[in-house]
């Protein structure tokens, strides 16, 4: 069943008798309180929806009163004060005209409008104490069974998602089974704050977005773009080792190219608008699939040819309304870590097994070592392709996961309509999982672009294409990491490796033959030489989370013996250059597979 107010999708009604109730009962449940709460302070006030979220719940309001901080320290009051009179929530159904009487005597406009929208013979109305709301459920038996709630943040929202629809506020809320987890919660959030990738991105002056070349758009500052290519060139590395060919692919496509993809049928609200060329229309891509197939396509296949895989870091554009645009995390345009394996029947599982240990080891040697496996299946409607290939590609995707020995979960009916899939989801330093690696297959394409290969009996055959991204995006991925690493990059991806700190200025010709040095050792080395105090200057390079500062002095050019200081640590140590370039050497060869403290 679904709720009409757009919420929670919940397949059975929970037994109301479990002493831990589902969590998402528990917070639409609580969304509820919150709204009474705003009334009971706001009688005026007009309601919008109220759904349980992820991490949460919210509700909008049509409200002239702006609600501030403060008042939303008195709303949090009123409902912990609503909670504990245990108020029982009644459930009643009302016929059309009822119900749209009711909501009119109540003044709730946007009520009546999801009356009209949704046509039922039917609907279902929930009370407690004096809130009345229409909502099929379900929820708590009474208040009392709320344990542990938090007021979040309010912000503006289209009713509806609509830009044409009148702004709200909404009112964005926590509830959890227990107060300690509450608690973990709100330190989560309150380091999430500390980790912003946006903050930390400015003061290490890795990227920026300006408003005169537009939203979504990304500038890459040396530093992140230092950081980029060392992502990119290990990325590369690791797939020509792995058995990829690489490849390059126009930024935009002729028309016909997007009709026969089918992404002008099904996709073309997220396409950025045609551009006529000598009485041609072209599009901006939004995926790269489609020319990949077109390298497939230049020339016959025999089934000795495969497994053909071809990956690319594309950039694609993709239409994201303004309001969801989120520093890297939500963009217009990004590079896809894109590829596509095209292979026979009998190679597909251990194609699917070659993919999913070779994503674990790409997101290990970035420092991610928790994951949680989601198989989705096949759709109940509009899945194309024969069911007996349909299980087959299910039971390698399954095959695949038990193999690298990973825990997952059926997420049964999730899959595209054109093809099944494992989803990858990663743990980052403070618990937060982040949807990154994408391993799909498709039975859609090559129908579409009528792919083939010769078979060993001399006949054309259609080839299984399965799609695979292993970091999302580079954009997005490096948000991650800068907040995973709180900007402390491990040594390997540090824009900057090694700080030279000359405590006098006359010190400098010495700094530059050590950088000199540590450069023909690959070593990204930069040095201050200012007449800042050396004090200043470690201060600086802190903040910068340089990961070794070296401090030339008097007694360093005496001994030629380096004073090191390693990020996090306050002591000094004295190395040689040939131990330290050791050390870094060993810490880049290395990679994620040494212990980094984030």
């Amino acid at each position: 069943m679904n709720f009409y107010l757009g919420s929670l999708s919940v397949s059975t009604k929970p037994d109301m008798s479990d002493k831990r109730l589902p969590i998402d009962v528990i917070r639409h449940s609580a969304s509820h309180v919150l709204a009474q709460a705003v009334i009971s302070f706001f009688p005026e006030a007009k309601l919008g929806i109220g759904p349980a979220i992820e991490n949460g719940f919210y509700y909008d309001f049509d409200l002239d009163t702006p609600i501030t901080d403060e008042m939303l320290e008195k709303i949090e009051i009123k409902m912990n004060e609503i909670i504990k009179e245990k108020q029982s929530f009644k459930h009643f159904d009302l016929p059309k005209d009822k119900a749209i009487e009711l909501m009119n005597q109540k003044n709730q406009p946007y009520k009546v409008e999801l009356i009209n929208d949704l046509n039922l013979s039917s609907y279902s109305f929930y009370e407690n104490g004096p809130f009345l709301d229409l909502c099929k459920g379900p929820h708590c038996e009474n208040t009392i069974r709320i344990p542990a709630i938090k007021l979040l943040t309010v912000s503006g929202a289209y009713w509806r998602g609509s830009e044409k629809n009148k702004m709200l506020q909404r009112i964005y809320g926590t509830a959890f089974h227990d107060k300690k987890a509450l608690k973990q919660f709100i330190f989560q959030q309150e380091e999430a704050k500390k980790r912003d990738h946006r903050n930390l991105g400015k003061q290490l002056q890795l990227f920026s977005i300006n408003d005169d070349i537009g939203s979504g758009l990304i500038l890459w500052h040396p530093k992140g773009s230092r950081v980029r290519h060392i992502i990119e060139s290990y990325w590369r590395d690791a797939h020509f080792d792995a058995n990829y060919e690489l490849l390059y692919s126009p930024h935009l496509g002729k028309e016909d190219l997007w009709k026969t993809s089918g992404h002008l049928d099904c996709y073309q609200e997220n396409m950025y608008t045609n551009i006529n060329i000598d009485n041609q229309d072209y599009y901006i891509k939004p995926m790269n699939c489609p020319f990949h197939l077109m390298v497939y396509k230049s020339h016959q296949h025999s089934y000795r040819d495969l497994p053909v895989r071809y990956a690319e870091l594309g950039t694609v554009y993709r239409y994201e309304r303004s309001g969801v645009l989120h520093g890297l995390m939500r963009v217009r345009g990004f590079t896809q870590d894109d590829a596509h394996i095209i292979c026979r029947k009998d190679q597909v599982e251990s194609e699917i097994t070659d993919v999913l240990n070779f994503c674990v080891q790409i997101l290990k040697t970035f420092g991610f070592h928790d994951f949680k496996t989601f198989i989705s299946t096949r759709p109940e409607e509009k899945a194309i392709g024969d069911q007996q290939d349909w299980d087959m590609a299910q039971s390698a995707l399954e095959n695949a996961v038990k193999s690298a020995d990973m825990d997952y979960e059926i997420d049964h009916g999730g899959g595209a309509f054109y093809g099944p899939k494992i989803d990858i989801k990663i743990k980052d330093a403070i618990g937060r999982e982040w949807q990154c690696s994408t391993i799909q297959f498709d039975f859609n394409l090559p129908e579409k672009f009528d792919m083939s290969y010769i078979n060993s009996e001399g006949n054309k055959e259609r080839p299984y294409m399965i799609h695979r991204a292993l970091l999302g995006s580079i954009e997005r991925f490096f948000g991650i990491l800068i907040e995973h690493y709180n900007g402390k990059f491990p040594t390997w991806l540090a824009p900057v490796q090694v700080q030279i700190l000359s405590i006098v200025d006359k010190f400098s010709p010495q700094c530059e033959e050590l950088q000199k040095a540590l450069k023909a050792h690959n070593i990204r080395t930069n040095i201050d030489t200012s007449s800042d105090k050396i004090g200043a200057k470690i201060r600086r390079y802190i903040k910068e989370k340089v990961p070794y500062m070296i401090i030339i002095g008097e007694n360093e050019i005496k001994t030629g013996v380096l004073s090191v200081r390693k990020l996090g640590s306050n002591d000094t140590i004295q190395m040689t250059e040939s131990e330290l370039i050791c050390q870094i050497q060993n810490e880049v060869t290395h990679k994620g597979q040494l212990p980094t403290k984030v």
